[in-house]
Formats: structure tokens, C-alpha cells, sequence
């Protein structure tokens, strides 16, 4: 009986310390203080000029904290939501300036040259031209004419196109995309060059002569191609053989940023 009461004492002496200890304990409260309640978060509208929310939220989600979010609407791509910490929607905003600017704009020249192998006729036009004189070097055509050429500016990361030839049968298209900084900025372009033909066939032939004529239209690529260019430069993109002749299709550009 003696023994049992000693043990009860003693469990009640070790109660008596450890739970007004726990009851007492400051890492509860501090935890709770980490996590912010939404009263503790602000909230910013920000409507953009040149980006689209969904563009920039994975670069700007590092920089909201704990309980931040970014909320936009597909309807509205322009305008996006920032809830975070005060002094982490502060870093947001000066973010989302740096990423909110006008985009590049690309000036291309474009040329369109024939190379053949049996004519040695040259365009006077082409006669001084550095390129021309570095292709009769490497290529094997004598002669080269110049079938059209143009001017076409874009917006950096947009698609554009134009038409080219003597009877509009080529289609020009690229789309760019500049990368470094502006001492030495390097401008990625995909780019492809289609060609319609049109032309007519017979769909029965009576006494040697062709009757009932239908019109076909063949579109081909001839040259297709991604490269970088520096801003300024000037390039051979590719050279096309034409079927069943000794003539081959030239796509010379040259890429420039401007302001």
C-alpha cells in the first residue's frame, strides 16, 4: 500500500510539470504565425500592355511566398490577379516590369534569285553583289536572276508572310524570335518558302487530241529552314534544284532590329 501511494505521488509531481510546460509551448504559436491568413496577403491588379498572363505566371510564381496566387481569366488575357505578402507583391510588380515591354520589331529583306546553269546572263542589279559573287564560287550556276524582292517588318515572336514572283506563285512565311542583349542580339527565324503551280490536263483524249481540260494547282516547299542571324546580317537561307531543268531557286535574306 505504502509502494502504491509513492507512485501515484510521483505521476502526479511529473503531470504537475510537463502540461503546464506544453500548454506554455512557443513553437505552437510560432508556426501559426508563418503561415499567413488572408487578411495578412495584398492584393494588386495589374493589367498588361504587351504579354499575356499565362505567359509570364511561371516566371513570377518564385517570387509571391507562402499563400500567393496569381489568378486570370482566358477571356481576359491581359489582366491578371496578385495576392501575396506585401513586400513579395512589390518584387511581383517590378517583375512583371521588366517582362511587360514592347517587343522587337524585325525588318527583313528578302530576295528571290534563279540560278541557272546554261544561261550566264547576270541582272546588273546582281552583278556587284557580294553574295552573288560568293555563290558563283561555291555553286555551279553561271548565270543569276533576280525574280523578286521585298521588304518585311514583324513583330518579334508573330508569324507574317508575303507573296513573291513574277506571277505571285511563291509564299514567303517566318517568324522570329531574338535572343541576347542589344550589342549582341541574335534573331531566330523559322521561315519557309511555298510555290503553286498552275496548270491544265486532259481528262480524255479523242483522235490524238486532248479534250475535257481540267485546271490542277501542285504546291511544293522548296526551301523550309530555321537559323540564327545576327542583326544585320546578311545570308544565303538555301538553294532549291527546279525539277527537270538546270535552274535552281536562291532565298537570300537579311534580318534587322529596329526601334
Amino acid at each position: 500500500m505504502k509502494k502504491r501511494m509513492i507512485a501515484l505521488l510521483a505521476l502526479a509531481f511529473t503531470l504537475a510539470v510537463v502540461v503546464p510546460a506544453l500548454a506554455e509551448d512557443p513553437a505552437a504559436p510560432a508556426a501559426q504565425e508563418q503561415k499567413p491568413s488572408a487578411q495578412n496577403l495584398r492584393q494588386e491588379i495589374v493589367k498588361l500592355k504587351y504579354v499575356r498572363a499565362q505567359d509570364i505566371q511561371q516566371v513570377i510564381y518564385p517570387f509571391l511566398g507562402p499563400g500567393g496566387l496569381i489568378r486570370f481569366n482566358d477571356n481576359m488575357p491581359m489582366v491578371l490577379t496578385v495576392s501575396a505578402p506585401s513586400e513579395n507583391v512589390d518584387k511581383v510588380l517590378a517583375v512583371i516590369r521588366e517582362l511587360d515591354v514592347k517587343p522587337a520589331d524585325i525588318l527583313y529583306t528578302v530576295q528571290l534569285v534563279l540560278g541557272s546553269e546554261s544561261d550566264a546572263t547576270t541582272d546588273a542589279e546582281l552583278q556587284g553583289d557580294p553574295v552573288i559573287k560568293e555563290l558563283r564560287r561555291l555553286l555551279r550556276y553561271k548565270g543569276y536572276t533576280l525574280l523578286d524582292s521585298s521588304l518585311l517588318r514583324v513583330v518579334n515572336r508573330e508569324r507574317a508572310s508575303i507573296v513573291l514572283g513574277p506571277k505571285a506563285e511563291f509564299e514567303f512565311s517566318l517568324m522570329p524570335e531574338v535572343a541576347g542583349d542589344a550589342k549582341a542580339s541574335v534573331i531566330k527565324t523559322e521561315l519557309r518558302l511555298r510555290q503553286t503551280v498552275h496548270g491544265v490536263k486532259p481528262t480524255a483524249i479523242v483522235e490524238g487530241k486532248a479534250t475535257d481540260l481540267v485546271t490542277t494547282t501542285q504546291i511544293t516547299t522548296p526551301i523550309e529552314s530555321t537559323l540564327n542571324i545576327k542583326s544585320g546580317e546578311r545570308t544565303v537561307v538555301g538553294v532549291s534544284k527546279l525539277d527537270g531543268g538546270d535552274k535552281g531557286l536562291i532565298l537570300i535574306i537579311s534580318a534587322k532590329i529596329i526601334d
